[in-house]
């Protein structure tokens, strides 16, 4: 067996926004090597804990995943292609890009993974998820960490097509599945840029008492609800003090990302919320300064959920120290 470690970190983009990958990649450490699909830069994902006064940062967002040990290996025939990745670990998932008969025949000797939809409310595995490819029909690009535990980043869950009014709730699911914790029954949460409901929908369903905040309404099935209040208000004039303490601060709001930021460096010098679930969307071009500045956050993690869209979403919770992406 012909294997030799890959300097560097290898990116899966997120589909449609390959440029801002590219961008910021290319502002940190030089424009990266193309593999297809995929990136290859010596760029890390996060910077050291020990650069970072003992707290990983993320540095780069717009990826989906990112293999963390990258190699190549020569092989001489299928079987032995899935002989190496099987003698690493179990878990493997194909990002293919061309040669993708051989890539088939491969994955059939390898454990299954599923990518069955999943129920609600789960949480993200433990075990290390790998992710590999084929340079050509005789070279293997792999690795068997990653920074997602989910098969090249991505999760789908058994949607309620019936009750909730929007598809935003999917976002929430994501990010509750990767902090490992989620609003228990009676804890207080706001639902910052609630309207129409989807995350409301999703924090009731829990057991959690709502404060609903938006300027346009919300669904009306949702005010029936006893643990749902809604204010119609503009979210970003609403201070701490006027909701008081809170478990969680849900905020899926369209703004500007630094009018979020200012916002909520309020909610954390008020010391009155210790978890945070915020969308970070962008109007235009990507803002990577102000996405940088929530990443600076202590205990913070920003990524790219499989089911976000032209947002990032930054996670500040506090089983976050345990969450964190691996130090590099």
């Amino acid at each position: 067996m012909n294997t030799a470690p890959v300097k560097g970190w290898v990116y899966q983009p997120v589909p449609g926004f390959e440029s801002h990958l590219v961008q910021e990649l290319t502002e940190l450490g030089g424009a990266p090597q193309s593999y297809g699909s995929l990136y290859l830069s010596e760029t890390p994902p996060v910077i050291s804990a020990r650069a970072s006064h003992g707290v990983p940062r993320t540095m780069v967002f717009w990826h989906q995943n990112c293999w963390l040990e990258p190699f190549r290996a020569e092989f001489a025939s299928v079987s032995e292609a899935a002989s190496i990745l099987r003698d690493i670990q179990r878990n493997w998932a194909s990002a293919l890009s061309a040669h993708y008969r051989r890539g088939a025949l491969i994955t059939e000797k390898l454990p299954p993974v599923s990518t069955k939809r999943r129920p609600f409310p789960w949480r993200a595995p433990e075990s290390p998820m790998g992710a590999w490819t084929l340079l050509d029909t005789h070279t293997l690009l792999a690795s068997p960490r990653c920074t997602s535990p989910f098969p090249n980043g991505t999760i789908e869950f058994e949607e309620d097509k019936i009750h909730p009014p929007s598809r935003a709730y999917l976002k929430l699911w994501e990010a509750f599945a990767l902090i490992g914790s989620m609003p228990r029954k009676n804890e207080r949460c706001l639902d910052a840029g609630a309207s129409p409901g989807g995350w409301t929908w999703a924090l009731a369903t829990l057991g959690a008492a709502v404060t609903a905040v938006d300027r346009a309404p919300l669904d009306g099935t949702l005010l029936a609800l006893p643990t749902v209040t809604f204010l119609k208000h503009d979210v970003f004039t609403v201070k701490p003090e006027d909701i008081g303490r809170i478990d969680w601060l849900c905020c899926d709001v369209i703004c500007y990302p630094p009018r979020l930021y200012e916002w909520i460096e309020k909610w954390l010098a008020s010391g009155l919320c210790a978890n945070f679930v915020c969308t970070i969307k962008m109007q235009g071009a990507p803002d990577f300064e102000t996405t940088r500045r929530f990443a600076a956050l202590p205990e913070s993690r920003v990524l790219h959920l499989y089911h976000n869209k032209h947002e990032l979403t930054w996670l500040y919770t506090s089983s976050n120290r345990a969450n964190v992406m691996p130090n590099t």
